[in-house]
């Protein structure tokens, strides 16, 4: 695996701590020598941060879901093609904060839109390039959405209910592919969560024989 790169992906509902943990993990590997990339989704890329902004502008309240989905799919494509492939091919690490996981939670059953319609489309951005793992931080949406203290963007301006949705979602998906998810309590103290996040990484950094 290491010859190909690893590719980890970090997701979850606001305010679950995910920022804080990817900077906590890119600073242990980087301490035991690894060449790591960190890459937002969306953003990173000057194409991907434009549509970073455009996604999240509470201006654009009027945006379909399907237009919504379409733009996270193009700025992962740049992403994939400026970034993220070149790093895995070096071998590195890459660690995304979000990816495909929240377009199949929080667009997933706008206007129609089904899990199957979602990764056929992602499938072409991301050049069937998937993660390796995904780390689901999950917690209540009420404690999660209280530690959102800026202004709420365009998708977190949604109600609860639509929140709420979002979580079950992601759980679903962790369900379904046990093997690339791994579910972390993120309703605790940095340390313990932390500490899973590790043990769930750590067998793919010394994969054995």
């Amino acid at each position: 695996m290491a010859s190909n790169g690893l590719f980890i992906v970090f997701d979850g509902s606001e305010g679950c701590g995910k920022s804080t943990q990817v900077a906590l993990l890119r600073e242990r590997l980087e301490k035991m020598g690894r060449n790591v990339l960190l890459v937002r989704d969306p953003g990173t890329t000057r194409i991907g941060e434009q549509i970073r902004a455009i996604l999240l502008n509470p201006d654009h309240a009027e945006m379909a879901m399907r237009c919504e989905m379409l733009l996270y799919m193009a700025a992962r494509a740049q992403m994939m093609a400026e970034s993220i492939l070149p790093a895995l091919n070096e071998g590195r690490i890459v660690i995304s904060d979000r990816f495909v996981s929240s377009t199949l939670a929080y667009q997933l059953g706008g206007e129609g839109l089904t899990a199957d319609e979602i990764r056929t489309v992602a499938d072409i951005a991301i050049r069937q390039r998937w993660h390796d793992l995904t780390l689901l931080l999950d917690m209540p949406v009420e404690a999660s959405m209280a530690r959102v203290r800026r202004a709420k963007d365009r998708i977190e301006q949604r109600p609860m209910s639509y929140h709420q949705q979002v979580r079950r979602n992601y759980l679903a998906q962790a369900a379904a592919d046990p093997k690339r998810y791994r579910i972390v309590n993120a309703n605790r103290e940095i340390p313990h969560v932390q500490q899973d996040i590790w043990s769930a990484i750590a067998p793919l950094l010394n994969p054995e024989p």
